[in-house]
């Protein structure tokens, strides 16, 4: 039966005919230019907001800047004419994803809700997908405000945080750009023998994209810094599962990470070893990206509320590493 909710229909979405110019509050700075259009343009496919930037038809100050930049209290963002489709005309998300979000929760609380994303789920749409992870849950959840603090691969499972408070989502992300400011731990198996104890990988990261639009990240002197600590656990049969704390969140950082010291993620379909993927799909069933995030602690409150959150390693994970034992 297909999903229906009670929300009355969503007003369209007027195509904007001319530029406006929207100024930056206290409580915007500090946030990502992308992430500021992705939340004020809802509904926008995430490449036509790249796009804008890349094209310098979203300017700040009357000057062309990247994505990335941070806004600052007082900046004044020029919006560019923008016909946003209306939401309604999506549909909804069936009903096996909205059922599979509504019991990936493991955490919530006034003002975060963590679940425990499940692999081949996009954190958010675009690129082809509708409905995602944020657009999933705000369906489960309509009279909400709820905000994706941060993301993770779409093969990657584990532990995804949402904001349901501006507040919470802006604390956050400050505590995302200090060092040590969130823990972030995650569990993989690696291909081959990794050397006892751990080893530290510094290697900076350059995210590329190739023809079609794919992101590819490679390992290069001009990139972004990027720290990632692999530490094995348990030795299953001739491969290394290990648990990875990263210092830094770069796109595809554990993956690329791995493939440098030469043990790629297995089942890493991108990075990794066609042939040793090929070999565990058939004897143990490895199906899927064998990456999952943890955990994460972190304080909000300026250290006076702390957080040690969760996600107990997917159960097609455990099978796997059951058959290799």
């Amino acid at each position: 039966m297909p999903y229906s909710d009670s929300r009355p229909p969503s007003p369209a979405v007027p195509a904007t005919s001319a530029a406006r110019t929207v100024r930056i509050t206290e409580d915007r700075g500090g946030q990502r230019l992308d992430n500021f259009l992705l939340n004020l343009l809802k509904g926008a496919p995430r490449s036509l907001v790249y796009k804008l930037v890349r094209s310098g038809q979203v300017r700040i100050n009357g000057g062309r800047v990247k994505a990335d930049r941070r806004l600052e209290e007082g900046d004044e963002v020029r919006i560019p004419p923008v016909r946003i489709e209306d939401p309604a005309d999506k549909g909804t998300p069936a009903k096996g994803l909205l059922e599979a979000m509504e019991a990936s929760i493991v955490f919530e609380d006034p003002r975060l809700l963590a679940i425990s994303k499940p692999s081949g789920v996009a954190s958010h749409g675009g690129s082809g997908i509708t409905f995602g992870v944020i657009e999933t849950l705000r369906a489960l959840r309509p009279t909400q405000t709820l905000e994706l603090v941060h993301r993770l691969d779409r093969d990657t499972s584990g532990l995804l945080i949402i904001a349901k408070k501006r507040s919470a989502l802006t604390e956050l992300q400050a505590l995302m750009r200090e060092e040590g400011g969130i823990t972030k731990r995650y569990l993989a198996l690696l291909v081959g023998r990794m050397p006892e104890g751990t080893m530290s990988v510094d290697a900076p990261l350059h995210v590329g994209l190739r023809q079609g639009g794919e992101r590819h990240v490679q390992v290069n002197a001009g990139g972004k810094p990027s720290l990632s600590h692999f530490k094995v656990l348990e030795r299953r049969s001739g491969h290394s599962y290990c648990e990875v704390r990263i210092e830094t969140g770069r796109t595809h950082q554990i993956r690329v990470h791995a493939q440098h010291i030469g043990h790629a993620v297995a089942g890493d379909d991108k990075y990794g070893d066609e042939a040793v993927n090929k070999r565990l799909r058939e004897q143990v069933g490895l199906k899927r990206l064998f990456l999952h995030a943890a955990s994460l602690e972190f304080a909000l409150d300026g250290g006076k509320a702390p957080y040690v959150l969760n996600a107990p390693l997917a159960t097609e994970l455990v099978d796997v590493l059951d058959r290799l034992a």
